[in-house]
Protein backbone atom coordinates (compact mmCIF):
# COMPACT_ATOMS: atom_id res chain seq x y z
CA UNK A 1 0.00 0.00 0.00
CA UNK A 2 2.91 2.57 1.06
CA UNK A 3 4.51 1.72 -2.69
CA UNK A 4 1.13 2.36 -4.11
CA UNK A 5 0.73 5.71 -2.17
CA UNK A 6 4.09 7.05 -3.23
CA UNK A 7 3.44 6.27 -6.85
CA UNK A 8 0.11 7.84 -6.45
CA UNK A 9 1.61 10.89 -4.86
CA UNK A 10 4.40 11.33 -7.28
CA UNK A 11 1.74 11.32 -10.41
CA UNK A 12 -0.55 13.66 -8.24
CA UNK A 13 2.41 15.91 -8.30
CA UNK A 14 2.41 15.67 -12.21
CA UNK A 15 -0.76 16.53 -12.97
CA UNK A 16 -0.31 19.94 -10.67
CA UNK A 17 2.72 20.47 -13.09
CA UNK A 18 0.31 20.79 -15.92
CA UNK A 19 -3.05 22.01 -14.78
CA UNK A 20 -3.82 23.11 -18.27
CA UNK A 21 -3.94 19.37 -18.99
CA UNK A 22 -7.57 19.52 -16.90
CA UNK A 23 -9.14 22.18 -18.69
CA UNK A 24 -10.60 19.86 -21.24
CA UNK A 25 -11.36 17.49 -18.52
CA UNK A 26 -14.12 19.67 -17.14
CA UNK A 27 -14.70 22.03 -20.26
CA UNK A 28 -15.90 19.25 -22.92
CA UNK A 29 -18.67 17.13 -20.16
CA UNK A 30 -19.79 20.46 -19.39
CA UNK A 31 -20.33 21.58 -23.16
CA UNK A 32 -21.91 18.54 -23.93
CA UNK A 33 -24.48 18.93 -20.83
CA UNK A 34 -25.38 22.55 -21.66
CA UNK A 35 -25.99 21.34 -25.41
CA UNK A 36 -27.99 18.11 -24.43
CA UNK A 37 -29.96 20.51 -22.17
CA UNK A 38 -30.21 23.17 -24.66
CA UNK A 39 -31.48 20.54 -27.61
CA UNK A 40 -33.96 18.49 -25.11
CA UNK A 41 -34.81 20.66 -22.32
CA UNK A 42 -37.76 21.88 -23.75
CA UNK A 43 -38.88 18.74 -25.17
CA UNK A 44 -39.07 17.23 -21.20
CA UNK A 45 -40.41 19.80 -18.83
CA UNK A 46 -39.88 19.25 -15.36
CA UNK A 47 -43.84 19.14 -15.12
CA UNK A 48 -44.87 17.09 -17.74
CA UNK A 49 -42.04 14.29 -18.13
CA UNK A 50 -42.76 11.72 -14.88
CA UNK A 51 -38.75 10.47 -15.14
CA UNK A 52 -37.42 13.57 -13.81
CA UNK A 53 -39.76 13.64 -11.26
CA UNK A 54 -40.03 17.57 -10.83
CA UNK A 55 -36.53 18.15 -11.61
CA UNK A 56 -35.44 19.72 -15.04
CA UNK A 57 -33.72 18.03 -17.74
CA UNK A 58 -30.35 19.15 -16.77
CA UNK A 59 -31.21 16.02 -13.68
CA UNK A 60 -31.39 13.89 -15.75
CA UNK A 61 -27.96 14.73 -18.13
CA UNK A 62 -26.20 15.21 -15.28
CA UNK A 63 -24.94 11.28 -15.13
CA UNK A 64 -23.65 10.78 -18.57
CA UNK A 65 -21.49 13.84 -18.50
CA UNK A 66 -20.05 12.86 -15.08
CA UNK A 67 -18.99 9.73 -16.93
CA UNK A 68 -17.69 11.35 -19.85
CA UNK A 69 -15.08 13.57 -17.49
CA UNK A 70 -14.30 10.06 -15.90
CA UNK A 71 -13.18 9.03 -19.41
CA UNK A 72 -10.64 11.79 -20.00
CA UNK A 73 -8.03 10.34 -17.60
CA UNK A 74 -4.28 10.61 -18.28
CA UNK A 75 -2.71 7.75 -16.86
CA UNK A 76 -2.10 5.43 -19.95
CA UNK A 77 -0.50 8.59 -21.85
CA UNK A 78 1.70 9.25 -18.49
CA UNK A 79 2.62 5.48 -18.18
CA UNK A 80 3.63 5.54 -22.10
CA UNK A 81 5.65 8.41 -21.89
CA UNK A 82 7.46 5.99 -18.40
CA UNK A 83 7.67 2.80 -20.94
CA UNK A 84 9.42 5.50 -23.28
CA UNK A 85 11.81 6.75 -21.13
CA UNK A 86 12.62 3.57 -19.40
CA UNK A 87 11.52 4.60 -15.90
CA UNK A 88 9.25 1.60 -15.85
CA UNK A 89 11.70 -0.45 -16.42
CA UNK A 90 13.44 0.64 -13.12
CA UNK A 91 9.99 0.67 -11.47
CA UNK A 92 9.77 -3.37 -12.41
CA UNK A 93 13.44 -3.80 -11.52
CA UNK A 94 12.68 -2.81 -7.99
CA UNK A 95 11.19 -5.30 -4.69
CA UNK A 96 7.66 -3.88 -5.03
CA UNK A 97 4.31 -5.57 -5.94
CA UNK A 98 3.21 -5.07 -9.50
CA UNK A 99 -0.32 -4.11 -7.95
CA UNK A 100 1.34 -0.95 -7.00
CA UNK A 101 2.72 -0.13 -10.01
CA UNK A 102 -1.15 -0.41 -11.86
CA UNK A 103 -2.54 1.63 -8.64
CA UNK A 104 0.11 3.96 -8.42
CA UNK A 105 -1.44 6.18 -11.09
CA UNK A 106 -5.20 5.05 -10.91
CA UNK A 107 -5.18 6.88 -7.48
CA UNK A 108 -4.13 10.10 -9.12
CA UNK A 109 -7.16 9.58 -11.05
CA UNK A 110 -8.93 9.11 -8.72
CA UNK A 111 -8.40 12.32 -6.28
CA UNK A 112 -8.36 13.93 -10.09
CA UNK A 113 -11.93 13.05 -10.73
CA UNK A 114 -13.01 13.67 -7.09
CA UNK A 115 -11.93 17.52 -7.39
CA UNK A 116 -13.58 17.27 -11.22
CA UNK A 117 -16.69 15.86 -10.10
CA UNK A 118 -17.47 17.56 -7.22
CA UNK A 119 -16.69 20.81 -8.63
CA UNK A 120 -19.83 19.59 -11.90
CA UNK A 121 -22.16 19.25 -9.66
CA UNK A 122 -21.49 22.26 -7.77
CA UNK A 123 -22.39 23.91 -11.34
CA UNK A 124 -25.04 21.70 -11.91
CA UNK A 125 -26.60 22.75 -8.41
CA UNK A 126 -26.47 26.10 -10.25
CA UNK A 127 -28.64 25.13 -13.56
CA UNK A 128 -31.32 23.96 -10.69
CA UNK A 129 -30.23 20.05 -10.43
CA UNK A 130 -31.19 19.04 -6.79
CA UNK A 131 -29.05 15.51 -5.06
CA UNK A 132 -32.03 13.65 -3.90
CA UNK A 133 -30.15 11.66 -1.92
CA UNK A 134 -28.95 14.38 0.28
CA UNK A 135 -25.42 15.14 1.43
CA UNK A 136 -24.68 11.52 2.06
CA UNK A 137 -25.99 10.63 -2.00
CA UNK A 138 -23.49 13.59 -3.24
CA UNK A 139 -20.62 11.81 -1.40
CA UNK A 140 -21.35 8.42 -2.76
CA UNK A 141 -22.24 10.00 -6.34
CA UNK A 142 -18.45 11.73 -6.36
CA UNK A 143 -17.13 8.60 -4.73
CA UNK A 144 -19.01 6.05 -7.62
CA UNK A 145 -17.87 8.60 -10.47
CA UNK A 146 -14.14 8.44 -9.33
CA UNK A 147 -13.81 4.63 -8.79
CA UNK A 148 -15.27 4.69 -12.23
CA UNK A 149 -12.59 6.47 -13.57
CA UNK A 150 -10.09 4.79 -11.72
CA UNK A 151 -11.52 1.54 -13.49
CA UNK A 152 -11.62 3.32 -17.23
CA UNK A 153 -7.74 4.88 -16.95
CA UNK A 154 -6.70 1.22 -16.47
CA UNK A 155 -8.32 -0.51 -18.91
CA UNK A 156 -6.18 2.72 -20.54
CA UNK A 157 -3.01 1.54 -18.92
CA UNK A 158 -3.78 -2.27 -20.42
CA UNK A 159 -3.46 -0.86 -23.84
CA UNK A 160 -0.43 1.08 -22.94
CA UNK A 161 1.19 -1.95 -21.65
CA UNK A 162 0.33 -4.13 -24.49
CA UNK A 163 0.98 -1.37 -27.40
CA UNK A 164 3.97 1.19 -25.68
CA UNK A 165 2.65 3.72 -28.07
CA UNK A 166 1.51 6.53 -27.16
CA UNK A 167 -0.71 6.80 -30.56
CA UNK A 168 -2.19 3.70 -30.10
CA UNK A 169 -3.06 4.30 -26.78
CA UNK A 170 -4.64 7.30 -28.23
CA UNK A 171 -6.36 5.11 -30.59
CA UNK A 172 -7.73 2.51 -28.48
CA UNK A 173 -9.63 4.60 -26.51
CA UNK A 174 -11.91 5.17 -29.21
CA UNK A 175 -12.71 1.58 -28.41
CA UNK A 176 -14.25 2.51 -24.83
CA UNK A 177 -14.99 5.21 -25.93
CA UNK A 178 -18.95 4.49 -27.75
CA UNK A 179 -19.76 2.85 -24.46
CA UNK A 180 -20.40 5.96 -22.94
CA UNK A 181 -22.81 6.74 -25.55
CA UNK A 182 -24.83 3.35 -26.10
CA UNK A 183 -26.34 3.85 -22.63
CA UNK A 184 -29.89 5.99 -22.16
CA UNK A 185 -28.31 9.12 -22.19
CA UNK A 186 -31.71 10.77 -23.30
CA UNK A 187 -33.98 9.05 -22.05
CA UNK A 188 -34.64 5.75 -20.09
CA UNK A 189 -33.99 2.50 -21.08
CA UNK A 190 -37.96 1.71 -21.27
CA UNK A 191 -38.67 4.62 -24.00
CA UNK A 192 -35.58 2.94 -25.81
CA UNK A 193 -35.99 1.58 -29.67
CA UNK A 194 -35.87 -2.14 -28.68
CA UNK A 195 -32.42 -2.34 -30.57
CA UNK A 196 -31.01 0.34 -29.01
CA UNK A 197 -32.33 -1.37 -25.71
CA UNK A 198 -31.09 -4.18 -26.16
CA UNK A 199 -27.66 -2.61 -26.76
CA UNK A 200 -27.80 -0.29 -23.75
CA UNK A 201 -29.02 -3.48 -21.64
CA UNK A 202 -26.08 -5.92 -22.48
CA UNK A 203 -23.64 -2.50 -22.16
CA UNK A 204 -22.20 -2.60 -18.38
CA UNK A 205 -21.63 1.53 -18.44
CA UNK A 206 -25.82 1.76 -18.22
CA UNK A 207 -25.73 0.59 -14.84
CA UNK A 208 -23.13 2.99 -13.48
CA UNK A 209 -24.95 5.53 -15.10
CA UNK A 210 -28.59 4.44 -13.83
CA UNK A 211 -27.09 4.29 -10.02
CA UNK A 212 -25.29 7.61 -10.62
CA UNK A 213 -28.49 8.91 -12.44
CA UNK A 214 -30.98 7.66 -9.36
CA UNK A 215 -28.78 9.43 -6.67
CA UNK A 216 -29.56 12.52 -7.86
CA UNK A 217 -33.74 11.98 -9.41
CA UNK A 218 -34.61 8.93 -6.73
CA UNK A 219 -32.61 8.78 -3.98
CA UNK A 220 -30.60 5.58 -2.70
CA UNK A 221 -32.37 2.61 -4.76
CA UNK A 222 -31.00 -0.01 -3.34
CA UNK A 223 -31.47 -2.10 -6.98
CA UNK A 224 -29.80 0.72 -9.25
CA UNK A 225 -27.14 1.42 -6.93
CA UNK A 226 -26.55 -2.26 -6.23
CA UNK A 227 -26.17 -3.13 -10.10
CA UNK A 228 -23.89 -0.19 -10.48
CA UNK A 229 -21.34 -1.37 -7.53
CA UNK A 230 -21.39 -5.07 -8.98
CA UNK A 231 -20.04 -3.56 -12.27
CA UNK A 232 -17.70 -1.24 -11.08
CA UNK A 233 -16.06 -4.42 -8.64
CA UNK A 234 -16.24 -7.15 -11.75
CA UNK A 235 -14.81 -4.54 -13.79
CA UNK A 236 -12.29 -3.01 -11.92
CA UNK A 237 -11.18 -7.09 -10.29
CA UNK A 238 -10.66 -7.72 -14.34
CA UNK A 239 -8.66 -4.90 -14.85
CA UNK A 240 -6.51 -5.51 -12.33
CA UNK A 241 -5.86 -8.81 -12.91
CA UNK A 242 -5.35 -7.98 -16.24
CA UNK A 243 -2.50 -5.62 -15.39
CA UNK A 244 -0.93 -7.80 -13.31
CA UNK A 245 -0.39 -10.88 -15.67
CA UNK A 246 0.21 -8.21 -18.53
CA UNK A 247 3.12 -6.60 -16.12
CA UNK A 248 4.47 -10.33 -15.28
CA UNK A 249 4.48 -10.76 -18.83
CA UNK A 250 5.90 -7.50 -19.82
CA UNK A 251 9.54 -9.12 -21.40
Amino acid sequence: MNHSLTLGLRAMRETLRTPDSLVPTLLIPLFFLVVNIGQAGRIFPSDDTDFLNGQNYAAFQLPSSLLLAASFGGAALYLVEEIEGGYFDKLRATPIPRMSIVLGRLYAEFVKSVGITALMIAISLALGVRIESGVAGFVLLVVMVSIWAMVFSGFMQLIALKTRSAAATQAGGLVFFPLLFLTPNFVPRNLLTRPMEVAATLNPVTYVMEACRSLILDGFDATALGKGAVVIAAAGALMLGLSVRLINRYD
